[in-house]
């Protein structure tokens, strides 16, 4: 809080009429819209606290003292009490004119200040210990240190570049579209679905006995040819019923396997709806 003080009365002697100045012409009091005020009206009205300057802003007690200590480069672990208690003072009868509220806190200061200097002045006391006995000043020497350093704190941090007062932050708006995210295929559909093509392979398969050697890579591949180039897929159209059941397992099996390593995507749009396949990555 910053300490005021009244500055004066009122400029005239309060009957509207002004005093000549050097040339013989009578001196304007003011100025109003460019025009010289020779009289003040009869009825003007001056609160006093209208007639207000202020010191030094001050956030306290501890901000003054430090302020008188380092104006006069006085040594801050060896503060001559008296002249700053004198000045101190001084400042606070400046505030208790006209904020009497205000006061009170500077008020206690000085009291400590008071007391440190009359225990100054009292014969030194030797400790039961026999070492030296603390000094008066050291607990407010203590206090006026760290208040220093977290004020100087606050400078520094006050001096950090800071958003909307030293820069701006450049905000552009860009529209996106979100691409359509097609919710995942439950497992028990997928097996439904496995399970619908092995009924209707078997529905059709021949009672041959043959040895044939199937890769699992091949059928990954040929996978994804048939994807190519399409952008979806129903599901039964990637197996070929009439080849037997050996080749839709193992088609079903190169399917999951592609899935896994996100090559193809498996997707329907709701629920009992069919089941659509497609590659991963579609070119543009």
């Amino acid at each position: 809080m910053s300490a005021p003080a009244v500055a004066g009365e009122a400029a005239g002697d309060g009957h509207g009429s002004a005093a000549p100045d050097s040339a013989g012409a009578p001196a304007a009091r003011a100025l109003l819209y460019g025009e010289p005020l020779l009289d003040l009206p009869q009825d003007l009205y001056i609160p006093p606290e209208a007639l207000e300057v202020f010191l030094e802003a001050f956030q306290g007690p501890l901000d003054l003292l430090l302020y008188l200590i380092r104006r006069q480069n006085f040594n801050i672990l060896d503060i001559p009490l008296a002249e700053v208690t004198r000045q101190y003072l001084g400042y606070v009868e400046q505030i208790r004119r006209s904020n009497l509220e205000l006061a009170a806190d500077y008020l206690v200061m000085a009291a400590m200040l008071i007391e440190i200097k009359s225990r100054l002045l009292l014969p030194v006391r030797v400790s039961e210990d026999g070492g030296e006995p603390e000094d008066p000043r050291a607990e407010l020497v203590r206090r006026l240190l760290e208040y220093e350093r977290i004020k100087l704190g606050a400078m520094q941090i006050d001096e950090l570049p800071l958003r909307g007062r030293d820069f701006l932050v450049a905000q552009v708006h860009i529209e996106q579209s979100t691409p359509v995210r097609f919710p995942d295929v439950h497992a028990d559909d997928l097996r439904a679905a496995w399970a619908d093509i092995v009924r209707r392979a078997r529905l059709t398969q021949h009672h041959r006995i043959s040895r044939e050697q199937l890769s699992v890579r091949e059928h990954m591949t040929l996978v994804l040819r048939r994807l190519q180039g399409r952008r979806f897929v129903e599901f039964h159209e990637l197996f070929e019923i009439e080849r037997g059941l050996p080749v839709l397992v193992v088609t079903f099996v190169a399917m999951l396997e592609l899935a896994r390593e996100r090559l193809l995507e498996i997707t329907q749009a709701e629920a009992f709806a069919p089941i659509y396949v497609r590659l991963s990555w579609q070119p543009a």
